[in-house]
């Protein structure tokens, strides 16, 4: 994986421009510290940093074929199909990147090769006689791609930080940033920067860039149709593309590892990937994340009803992997929150960010590339609010179902348009919802749960993956985000996908024979967290901290009556924030971030 930025302004000499152009390569180093690379014309600046993952010699970038030149970050999992395809064509290649394969993709089929990709990518193509770019993202939004234009600039990056290093996009949010950050917040609508000035290519889009003129298209979306698979059948199929997901996504030429839960999902990831290993002789590592004296304070609740630390040694024993526990200590998880929210750009995910940076930094000490079980319950659902039918047709995003606990904490008449803001931002993603005239009201009202699921609660952990990841410089694929999965769970019958009416049921069927008991039907249980009062009582520290101080427009804005009578009655705060992972103490971390967010990028506030 990498970090890619570049510039076309015709107004001005970039080649006079080195101390930027350097500038912005330093934000991209920690997602690319191998090596680094400019192209550089008068009007034209691509750049790259790069994590060698394969071909580590030849894969250098930015690379060039012809009047075209690419900077690409990513990883394909079809490359060998599409560069044989390209042979029979007549193409040649230097190097087995997939780099190689995505920029030739390009100079034969044009935007049409972003329909060929299976992968997790964001990439540029510059046309140096055209003077045009041509950028795209993958399918289901691994990989970020922010962009902005002023005037007659046009930049894009992978980082929203290397964007404000340019001048002219200025660190502004607007009423609607502000509404995204306290009334979406941690989530965000699709194709928002936050940044009155910065945006970002939605998934599955690719943009063309030409004179001034920006083009968006959407090359892929989910569409409704008919499926009539007997439940026998949608378990082989659900079983074939899982594992050929995973297979696909081991190949790598340095260290590769997966992250072990004891959860269904991150189970299923390893077992097939150590299966594969052992093929070769070899055993899979795996590791866990765990804090000091957790199990001392763990509450049982609904969304977590019960520890991690009880399967994991199951399941590592069960498939043979050599297991790794890392154990953060509370204060630093409090302590990286600022670090979190600083590589992310924009308000960060409170400790389920920081605990992920400090996770993936102790990972990386021994290898570079990762598999994780995210987004298996967005596509075969396997959240609480798909299966509570008191909540499931209720018109709001079932994760943060009231923004009063979100208005307590501003003064008030602050963001008075925030109600309606959540609520078109949830109307516009059922609307778009594809659907079949014969589903019943559960099949629709299943199509809608999906698609906002996919918009938001899935964007919002792909994003958290990726930048902490990256930030610790380790690259971290997510098997079920294949787009052929997507696809397919998208339109499997609610009674098939909910097999034996519990959550991730086919999932569960698919794979039961191939893990204990124990694991297959364990109840569903979210990333780990701490409950230790050592950190509860730091975050009180830092939230009191944000809010006292007058040098920002925070200071402004929220009503400290509230976040004091919230630090002094914890479980006051009844209703959730943020699903299943945003309490009292998640809240008070995530008023800091932005705190801290304000006070790194010099944020301003237009209202």
């Amino acid at each position: 994986m990498c970090g890619i930025a570049g510039i076309l302004c015709p107004s001005i000499d970039l080649r006079d421009k080195k101390p930027l152009i350097e500038s912005i390569s330093r934000t991209l180093r920690q997602r690319g510290p191998d090596s680094k690379g400019e192209f550089v014309t008068r009007s034209a600046a691509l750049i790259h940093r790069r994590l060698a993952v394969v071909d580590v010699e030849k894969g250098a970038q930015p690379m060039r074929f012809g009047k075209y030149i690419i900077a690409y970050n990513g990883e394909l999992y079809n490359t060998d199909e599409i560069r044989n395809e390209l042979k029979k064509s007549g193409y040649s290649f230097d190097t087995h990147c997939d780099t190689e394969v995505v920029l030739k993709a390009y100079h034969k089929w044009k935007e049409k090769s972003t329909e060929k990709l299976n992968g997790i990518f964001a990439y540029a193509v510059y046309d140096e006689e055209e003077k045009s770019l041509f950028i795209a993202r993958d399918r289901i939004g691994v990989k970020p791609l922010y962009y902005s234009k002023v005037g007659e600039l046009f930049a894009f990056a992978s980082r929203i930080a290397s964007l404000l290093c340019i001048d002219a996009i200025k660190p502004i949010v607007d009423e609607n940033g502000l509404n995204e950050i306290f009334m979406l917040g941690p989530a965000k609508t699709i194709g928002s920067g936050i940044f009155r000035d910065i945006k970002e290519l939605p998934p599955a889009s690719y943009m063309t860039y030409k004179d001034g003129e920006i083009n968006i298209k959407s090359y892929w979306k989910l569409e409704a149709a008919e499926q009539n698979e007997s439940s026998d059948d949608a378990i082989e199929h659900t079983h074939y593309l899982v594992k050929d997901s995973i297979e696909r996504q081991l190949v790598s030429d340095v260290p590769l590892a997966t992250f072990l839960s004891g959860g269904l999902d991150s189970s299923i990831i390893s077992k097939v990937a150590s299966d594969y290993y052992k093929k070769q002789g070899r055993t899979l590592n795996t590791y866990s994340v765990d804090y000091v004296d957790n199990n001392k304070y763990f509450k049982k609740s609904l969304f977590q009803p019960n520890q991690d630390a009880d399967y994991i040694d199951m399941i590592s024993d069960y498939i043979g992997t050599e297991h790794h526990n890392i154990v953060l200590d509370n204060s630093d998880v409090a302590d990286a929150l600022k670090d979190a929210a600083i590589a992310r750009g924009t308000p960060a995910f409170a400790d389920v960010d920081s605990s992920l940076l400090l996770f993936c930094r102790e990972v990386k000490k021994d290898f570079t590339v990762c598999l994780s079980g995210e987004c298996a319950d967005e596509i075969f659902g396997g959240y609480p609010w798909y299966h509570r039918k008191e909540i499931l047709f209720e018109e709001c995003f079932p994760w943060s179902r009231s923004t009063g606990v979100r208005h307590s904490l501003l003064k008030d008449g602050f963001l008075k348009s925030g109600d309606e803001y959540a609520k078109n931002a949830y109307l516009q993603t059922v609307k778009a919802t594809d659907t079949l005239d014969t589903d019943s009201p559960l099949e629709k009202r299943m199509r809608e749960m999906f698609m906002l699921n996919l918009s938001y609660f899935m964007q919002t952990l792909l994003a958290r993956k990726d930048v902490m990841s990256m930030e610790a410089s380790l690259e971290v694929r997510v098997p079920f985000c294949d787009y052929r999965l997507v696809e397919y769970a998208y339109n499997m019958p609610w009674s098939i996908k909910a097999l034996d009416g519990r959550e991730k049921g086919i999932l569960r069927k698919a794979f039961e024979n191939e893990l204990p008991y124990e694991i297959a039907w364990r109840k569903k249980s979210p990333y780990p967290k701490t409950h230790n009062p050592i950190y509860f009582g730091k975050v009180c520290d830092l939230a009191k901290k944000a809010i006292a101080d007058k040098s920002t427009p925070l200071y402004e804005i929220i009503d400290k009556t509230a976040i004091n009578n919230l630090i002094e009655n914890p479980d006051s705060m009844t209703e959730p924030w943020y699903g299943q992972l945003m309490k009292t103490p998640q809240v008070l971390a995530y008023i800091y971030q932005i705190y801290e967010w304000i006070k790194n990028y010099n944020v301003e506030f237009e209202i």
